[in-house]
């Protein structure tokens, strides 16, 4: 146990309090003080929800406060989505929730039990002060913290302002369900999140929050209004929830939600706990959760630990990587919110499948086993025959019907001679194809030999290289019949030239390069990259022909779609993006002028292409980067290679620039592809970390993609797909095996299965 005898707590939050508690009850020797700069009863908010996962680590650490907290539980399993007048049930969720001002009245009367000083109204001295007279110092001071804000410089913080205004308020009644409902008035979309916290003898209580788009708030004037007008306000729209009754406040405040995130967490034997460390959206509940469980955490170190700077090391090793996959729940609950818009078209039910797996942390199998009829519903809404997963429903694009909505992304194999593909190529196109996707994509194939990334890559800029991707199709549509296979066009621009992945990723050619060129002479890897060369008129113009020259070789080949390569920092992709494009000619300056170039070759490709078969084009929907493209640059993108004739956007990010901060997690780029179908009314290929057939199910009953494309888990299992169809029970036409592998469609029994069942026990 780390020898911490004497502790000093900021802050007389669920976090401070319980953290102060568990240490108490570990040494009851241990002297231990909480400021709290508020009255005791004195609480902001209303309704606080805890999980079972929550309550049983407190069940563990304290059964005191357990037993006190389940004696105040309100319990709830259902959710209503009330929608242009309609309500949607769905069951099977599970929630307990309590009066915030009665959690803190518990964990007031532990700490007293437990001798722990409580000192309220009274301004903590600053952290620095309280660390030379403590052993060690909790700062659980909130999202506005000031120990964090006085270190800034060793925790790093940084804070992220959201573009909704919420109000936490009340109702004195319990509704019987967590509900959400959504109001389209004339000045926009406004929401209401609300669930009950009291529904005892001492009355019934729910908490209502009010958010909207920091738009939509100052025209509804709200801007303008006091605590009391705005409760009045947000119980005349929605009244219908609330049966005409008032709203009431407990200052209660509009604000936007600031997203934290620290570096480091401790300095010397200060540390961070709580909003303090981080913040995720209240529409995913986990505030007080997250301090609960720090507090939990940074106990358990404490106690296991003989050493402080091991043990606040250790609590943040272990709570670090909860709180990040927390995180990037609540922005994704949070990015769905902010987008409410973009949804309210949607089919109802398709609209409460999206609302319910917004965080990705419920997803089609789990809504299956929660509320298997409400999840049925949704699959008949999608078109799902019976039995059948969505995955496995057919899309058209154009005049291509892909039997299922799985695609093999295209992703580089740097295996080419001389550009032309062998028999690797055939192999791993072949194997992808048997596997049972709907559509496989080629790696991206470049227009020239100037084009290529490395010496590996595959061209179609010579009768050998489209006679060997001829070689590829034919076995694919012969072997495999059904599946379609892709070509993805591309020009590497900046990033030619580099050695393939294995010996050097993004690592010049030592001998043998070629000239790079690019829409402006700006290195990909300054003080690394060779500087390329700003193409001129007449550059472009050869470069258009050698893209449609491959288009026309691509046809010959017998490749049933095209994509035209427009993202990762390739030669178009560099043109779009503001980061890489610097001209001030026609082809640069303003987005139109950026689009300019990519959408001439997108034109003369399209007048090539045969019309029956559909042209896709991928694009990277942000740059990671300040300064770049941004999601509604996406969107406008989008929109004009759509007027233009693309049939699909084909929706990744990032790659454009080597500073690049990419929000890695899974499905991490969906959201932009999801902003880009709902805002445009276009199908759309997601791609980034996909990597479950649940995902690939939910994403696509939630109406955020219309086709799911895979890289990685295609390569580690070529029979990605079929597998998921036998995981699910799909034995239908979107999933065929193929007749020599039908054998194999069941896993083979492993290990030995003779040895005796026991029959009867003996006392």
């Amino acid at each position: 146990m780390a020898r911490v005898p004497r502790v000093a707590v900021i802050g007389g939050g669920p976090g401070g309090l319980y953290a102060a508690a568990l240490l108490k009850r570990l040494d009851p020797a241990r002297e231990i003080t909480v400021w709290e700069r508020n009255a005791p009863d004195d609480t902001f908010g209303f309704g606080v929800v805890l999980s079972d996962e929550t309550l049983g680590g407190i069940e563990h650490a304290d059964p005191v406060v357990h037993r006190a907290l389940q004696a105040e539980f309100v319990r709830w399993d259902t959710i209503d989505i009330v929608h242009r007048g309609r309500t949607l049930t769905s069951g099977g969720h599970g929630f307990a929730a309590l009066g915030r001002r009665r959690l803190l009245e518990i964990l007031h009367e532990r700490c007293a039990s437990l001798n722990v000083r409580l000192r309220f109204r009274t301004e903590a001295p600053p952290a620095a002060q309280l660390a030379t007279a403590y052993d060690l110092v909790i700062a659980a001071d909130g999202v506005h913290s000031v120990t964090r804000e006085a270190h800034a410089e060793v925790f790093a913080p940084t804070i992220t302002t959201h573009r909704c205004r919420y109000v936490w308020l009340a109702a004195d009644f319990a509704l019987d369900a967590f509900r959400f409902e959504f109001a389209e008035t004339e000045h926009g979309v406004m929401q209401l999140h609300g669930y009950p916290y009291a529904n005892g003898a001492a009355g019934a209580r729910s908490t209502v929050i009010v958010e909207m788009r920091e738009e939509v708030w100052r025209a509804a004037g709200f801007e303008d209004l006091d605590e009391r007008q705005s409760a009045e306000r947000c119980a005349k729209v929605f009244a219908d929830t609330l049966g005409g009754r008032p709203l009431r406040a407990n200052a209660s405040s509009w604000t936007a939600f600031r997203t934290v995130v620290n570096d480091r967490w401790s300095h010397g034997n200060t540390v961070l706990i709580g909003d303090a460390a981080h913040t995720a959206h209240f529409s995913i509940g986990s505030g007080t959760k997250l301090a609960v469980e720090d507090a939990l955490a940074l106990a358990a170190c404490i106690e296991e630990r003989p050493e402080l700077p091991d043990a606040l090391a250790a609590y943040e090793n272990e709570r670090r990587p909860v709180v990040e996959s927390t995180q990037r729940a609540a922005a994704a609950s949070l990015r769905w919110f902010e987008e409410l818009a973009t949804y309210t078209d949607q089919p109802p039910r398709q609209f409460a499948f999206g609302l319910l797996t917004r965080s990705r942390r419920v997803t089609h199998d789990n809504l299956r086993l929660r509320d298997p009829g409400f999840t049925r519903a949704v699959e008949r809404d999608f078109g799902c025959p019976p039995g059948t997963p969505p995955m496995f429903t057919p899309f058209r694009l154009r005049g291509l019907t892909l039997r299922n909505r799985v695609v093999v992304s295209p992703m580089d194999m740097y295996s080419a001679v001389d550009g032309v593909p062998g028999d690797f190529h055939l192999v791993h196109l072949g194997a992808r194809a048997l596997g049972g996707a709907g559509l496989v994509m080629t790696e991206m194939v470049c227009a020239s030999p100037e084009g290529r990334i490395t010496p590996g890559c595959a061209g179609l800029y010579s009768r050998e290289q489209g006679d060997g991707w001829r070689r590829v199709t034919d076995f694919v549509h012969t072997r495999s019949p059904g599946t379609a296979i892709g070509v993805q066009l591309g020009h590497a621009g900046r990033k030619g030239a580099t050695r393939v992945m294995w010996e050097g990723m993004d690592e010049p050619l030592p001998v043998g390069g070629w000239p790079l060129v690019a829409a402006s002479p700006l290195p990909y890897r300054p003080g690394v990259s060779e500087i390329p060369h700003q193409l001129d008129r007449r550059q472009l113009d050869t470069i258009r022909e050698q893209f449609t020259a491959a288009a026309r070789r691509a046809q010959r080949s017998g490749f049933d779609l095209l994509e035209l390569h427009c993202a990762h920092g390739y030669l178009l992709s560099g043109f779009l993006s503001p980061l890489t494009n610097r001209r001030t000619d026609a082809y640069g300056g303003s987005l139109t002028g950026r689009l300019r170039f990519p959408l001439e070759v997108f034109d003369a490709i399209r007048a090539d292409w045969p019309d029956d078969r559909p042209m896709t084009v991928r694009i990277s929907a942000t740059d990671w980067a300040p300064g770049g493209t941004t999601p509604e640059d996406a969107v406008e993108i989008a929109r004009a290679f759509v007027a233009h004739g693309a049939d699909a956007i084909d929706v990744s990010t990032g790659q454009v620039v080597a500073d690049e901060r990419p929000e890695f997690g899974r499905s991490y780029q969906t959201p932009f592809a999801d902003l880009i179908r709902n805002t445009l009314s276009v199908p759309v290929i997601a791609v980034g970390a996909i990597s479950s057939w649940d995902d690939v199910n939910s994403l696509l009953l939630a109406g955020r993609t219309d086709l799911c494309a895979l890289a990685r888990p295609h390569l580690h299992d070529p029979q990605w797909t079929l597998h998921a169809a036998g995981a699910q029970g799909y034995e239908g036409p979107a999933a065929p095996w193929p007749l020599p592998y039908r054998a194999g469609s069941r896993p083979p029994p492993a290990g030995r299965t003779d040895d005796p069942k026991p029959r009867l026990t003996l006392r």
